[in-house]
């Protein structure tokens, strides 16, 4: 976190966390109690770039934010700690290791199987009063379509980005 102390740092986390606000706008709703959002590439992006501590904390700030420009439900606070989770997780595989397509693919299916469906179909079985199981079914589909899509939007944003520069600033 005494990363933020860098001016060229707290910039490009602000302009990644800005990102993520605005993906968060962009949906496509499937179900009631499913969406699918992209607001998760900026995030991995900082995590990548940065580390767990600046990855977990554009994810919540940007959770937060979005919240509260336009809130399309009630807060929850379960989504922002999910949200931060998984910053610190793309921080953890990501930040100062090769982007390699395995280490890629792993990560995502850590987020997929551990934040995404365990924790956060818990969080909406809570919010909306439904049964955990009756939820999972849809967000196992949802999960299932997102993986290879943000695998290789990820590989591709990798492939792009100089991250030897960037690690010489932090």
């Amino acid at each position: 976190m005494s990363k933020l102390r860098n001016v060229h740092v707290l910039s490009i986390s602000a302009m990644l966390t800005a990102l993520a606000i605005v993906a968060i706008f962009f949906k496509v709703p499937i179900a009631p109690s499913i969406e699918v959002r992209f607001q998760a590439l900026p995030i991995a992006v900082a995590g990548a770039l940065f580390g767990p501590g600046i990855g977990a904390s554009v994810a919540g700030v940007s959770d937060i934010v979005g919240v509260l420009i336009r809130p399309s439900g009630p807060f929850f606070p379960g989504f922002t700690i999910s949200a931060m989770l998984t910053g610190m997780v793309y921080g953890l595989f990501l930040y100062k290791k090769p982007k390699s397509i395995s280490r890629i693919l792993l990560c995502q299916l850590l987020i997929s199987l551990v934040i995404n469906l365990l924790l956060n179909t818990y969080w909406l079985s809570l919010l909306i009063g439904k049964g955990y199981w009756a939820l999972l079914p849809g967000r196992v589909i949802k999960e299932v379509m997102m993986f290879p899509i943000l695998s290789i939007l990820q590989y591709l944003i990798y492939k792009k980005v100089p991250f030897k520069r960037f690690e010489e600033l932090s």
